[in-house]
């Protein structure tokens, strides 16, 4: 996955950074805190239902609940939940997965790749000029 930012004008969650819309961010939202909720954690039949409940349109989005309006459903196609939200986490080190406790837990590693990839930049920009030469025609 490509995170592009501009470092002028930086959103106010990581969410909005890592992922393209919305939606694709409140869902991402919607499943941290059933996480936290869970002691940073879930099994693999709770995801399954966390994923099946959005799917059906079951789950509601508490930051969308203002004063006077409804409160909307949020729906989301449970392929693209583990396409397009969860297997993303996973490879950018937000959440874990134990494949003999078969569970799902939030994860620091994203931190640890950013600090990493922070150092690769320095080691790059501290390398030596290379001159290249121009082939003659």
């Amino acid at each position: 996955m490509v995170i592009l930012y501009d470092q002028y004008n930086l959103p106010e969650n990581i969410y909005d950074i890592i992922f393209a819309t919305k939606q694709q961010v409140l869902v991402a939202k919607m499943l941290m805190e059933e996480m936290k909720q869970n002691k940073g954690q879930l099994g693999k039949t709770e995801m399954s239902v966390f994923a099946t409940a959005l799917h059906e349109g079951k789950l509601f989005d508490t930051d969308q609940a203002t004063f006077g309006k409804k409160k909307a459903p949020i729906s989301y196609n449970k392929r693209q939940f583990y396409d397009r939200i969860l297997t993303p986490m996973k490879t950018m080190g937000l959440i874990d997965y134990d494949l003999y406790q078969k569970t799902y837990k939030i994860s620091e590693k994203f931190n640890k790749n950013m600090m990493r990839i922070g150092l690769m930049w320095l080691q790059e920009v501290r390398k030596p000029a290379v001159s290249l030469k121009l082939k003659k025609p």
